[in-house]
C-alpha cells in the first residue's frame, strides 16, 4: 500500500512534530496488531510442551492460553475509551510497553501459576494498545483509503492466528539456547522495543478534543462486565477437570445476572445523559449488533479450530494422537494463514452483487472445512485432502469476518471510532476465548473419558460445524435485512 493513496490527516502532531507518512503509522500500528495477535495463537502450539516442563494441569494449561484474552476482552471498551480520553497515539505507546515487558516476564516464569498471572499482565497490555489501533485508522484515514486499510487490518487479524501456530512451531523445534517453550514469549521483547523507538517518531502523540476528554469512564459499568465476563469464562476453562461442582454451575448463573445488570445499568446510563460503557449511539449503527454477532462466531469457530486441533496433532498428557512435533502442527496450519489473508486483501474484487452472499457462504463453506478435516484427521492424519480443507476452511472464515468487520466500522462516524473499535475487538476476543473454553473443555473431556484422542476431535469438529452453521443463519439474516 502506498502513501499517496491514503488521506493525510491535517492539524495532528507526531511526537511534537507535524504528521508524517501515514503509511509509516499504518506500518507500525498493524505490526503492533500482528504481534499481540500472534500471542493469542502462538500458545496453542506450545502447549503440550508447557504442560510437560511445568507440570501443569488441563486447567491451568487453558487458563495459560485463555487468561490473555479474559483481561484482553474485560479491558477492550476500557482501552478504548482511555484512547479517546487521553489520546490514541499515547495509549498505544503505553499498551506496547506493557505488553513488551509482561512478555519478558512470561518467558521467565518459573511455573504454572506465574505464567498465568504474567498473561492477564500481557492481555491488559494488548486491550491498552490494541483499540488504539482501528481508532488511528478511523481519524487518519477516509473514503477508499479507510476501506483499504480496514482491509489489512482484517488480513493481520486472521493471518496472525495461524502465523502464531508456525512461528510458536518453529521456535519450539529450534529449542534456541536450550529454552524450550520460553522464546514464543521472549520473541516479543526486541520487536516490542523497536516498535515503541520508531513509534515515538511515527504515532500521534496529540491530546484529544476537550469535550472528549471530559466523558467518564464508567468504572460500575467496568466492574460489572468485568465480574460477568470473569464469573462466566472460568467455570467453562476450569469446570470439566473439576467435574462440574456446584460452585461452577453458581458461577454461570450469577454471570448471565451480571450480563443483565450491565445492560439494564448501561441504558439507564446513556438515558440520564451520562457516558456509558458501550454507547447506544454505536450499538444503533447500521449493522453494528448483528455483526459483532457473527465476528463472535466466526472467532469461536476459529479459536476452537486452531486449540483442539494443535492438540490432536502433537498428542495430549493423558491420550494417544498423532505424534506430530511442534513445527509440524505448526506447519499444518500454515494453509489457513495464506488463504485467510489472501482472501482478506482481495475479496473487495468481487462484484459487488455477490457481497451479500459472502458472508453466509463463507460460514456454510467453513463447516464444511472443518467436517472435513476432522474425517481426515480422524482416521489416516494429515494428507493432501486434510491440508486442503485447511485451506479453503481460511478462506471460507476470511469471507465470514472481513466483510463484516469493514462494513460495520466503515458505516460509524470517526468521533465514535474508539467506542466502535472496542465493541469490535471485545466480540473478537470473546469468541476467541469462548471458542477456546468451550470447545477446548470438550475436546479435552471427550478424550480423557474415551481413551482416544480421535473421538475428543471429532465431537470438536461436530460442534464446531454446527456453530458455522448457525453463522449461516446470521448471515442470510443480514442479507435479507440488507436488501
Amino acid at each position: 500500500m502506498t502513501t499517496t493513496s491514503m488521506t493525510r490527516p491535517t492539524g495532528r502532531t507526531t511526537g511534537g512534530r507535524p504528521a508524517g507518512r501515514p503509511g509509516r503509522l499504518l506500518t507500525i500500528i498493524l505490526t503492533g496488531l500482528f504481534m499481540a495477535m500472534l500471542d493469542i495463537f502462538i500458545v496453542n502450539v506450545a502447549a503440550p510442551t508447557i504442560r510437560t516442563d511445568l507440570s501443569a494441569s488441563g486447567g491451568e494449561l487453558q487458563l495459560v492460553v485463555a487468561g490473555y484474552t479474559i483481561s484482553y476482552a474485560v479491558l477492550l471498551v476500557t482501552g478504548a475509551r482511555l484512547g479517546g480520553r487521553y489520546g490514541a497515539g499515547r495509549l498505544f505507546l503505553g499498551g506496547l510497553a506493557l505488553f513488551t515487558v509482561a512478555s519478558l516476564a512470561c518467558g521467565l516464569a518459573a511455573d504454572s501459576g506465574q505464567l498465568i498471572v504474567f498473561r492477564f499482565l500481557q492481555g491488559a497490555g494488548a486491550s491498552l494498545m490494541l483499540p488504539q489501533v482501528l481508532s488511528l485508522i478511523q481519524r487518519t484515514f477516509d473514503g477508499p483509503a479507510r476501506a483499504r486499510a480496514l482491509t489489512l487490518y482484517a488480513a493481520v487479524i486472521a493471518t496472525g492466528a495461524a502465523a502464531g501456530q508456525v512461528a510458536g512451531g518453529a521456535l519450539i523445534e529450534a529449542d534456541l539456547f536450550g529454552w524450550g517453550w520460553r522464546p514464543v514469549f521472549l520473541v516479543n521483547v526486541p520487536i516490542g522495543a523497536a516498535l515503541f523507538v520508531f513509534g515515538l517518531r511515527a504515532v500521534p502523540l496529540d491530546r484529544p478534543a476537550r469535550t472528549e476528554r471530559a466523558r467518564p469512564l464508567d468504572l460500575p459499568g467496568l466492574a460489572l462486565l468485568s465480574a460477568a465476563v470473569m464469573l462466566v469464562t472460568v467455570p467453562l476453562v476450569l469446570g470439566q477437570e473439576q467435574d462440574w461442582p456446584l460452585w461452577c454451575w453458581s458461577s454461570l448463573v450469577a454471570g448471565a445476572v451480571l450480563v443483565a445488570a450491565f445492560t439494564a445499568y448501561e441504558t439507564r446510563l446513556a438515558r440520564r445523559g451520562g457516558a456509558p460503557l458501550i454507547s447506544p449511539r454505536v450499538l444503533g449503527s447500521p449493522g453494528m449488533p448483528l455483526a459483532a454477532f457473527r465476528i463472535f462466531l466466526a472467532m469461536s469457530v476459529n479459536s476452537g479450530v486452531m486449540f483442539a486441533f494443535s492438540l490432536h496433532l502433537q498428542g495430549s498428557k493423558a491420550v494417544e494422537a498423532l505424534g506430530y512435533g511442534p513445527l509440524g502442527a505448526g506447519l499444518v496450519f500454515l494453509p489457513t494463514a495464506v488463504t485467510f489473508g489472501a482472501v482478506s486483501l482481495m475479496w473487495r474484487g468481487i462484484p459487488g452483487r455477490w457481497h451479500g452472499l459472502l458472508v453466509p457462504g463463507g460460514f456454510a463453506v467453513s463447516a464444511l472445512a472443518i467436517l472435513t478435516m476432522g474425517l481426515t484427521l480422524r482416521g489416516d492424519g494429515v494428507g493432501p485432502v486434510a491440508l486442503l480443507a485447511f485451506g479453503v476452511n481460511g478462506a471460507a472464515c476470511a469471507l465470514a469476518y472481513s466483510p463484516t468487520l469493514t462494513r460495520s466500522l466503515g458505516s460509524v462516524r470517526p468521533e465514535d471510532a474508539p467506542d466502535a473499535s472496542g465493541v469490535t475487538a471485545m466480540m473478537t476476543q470473546l469468541g476467541m476465548l469462548v471458542g477456546v473454553a468451550t470447545f477446548g473443555t470438550l475436546y479435552l473431556h471427550r478424550s480423557e473419558s474415551a481413551g482416544s484422542s480421535a473421538d475428543g476431535l471429532w465431537a470438536t469438529t461436530v460442534a464446531l460445524a454446527v456453530t458455522a452453521v448457525v453463522g449461516v443463519a446470521a448471515g442470510a439474516r443480514s442479507r435479507v435485512n440488507s436488501r
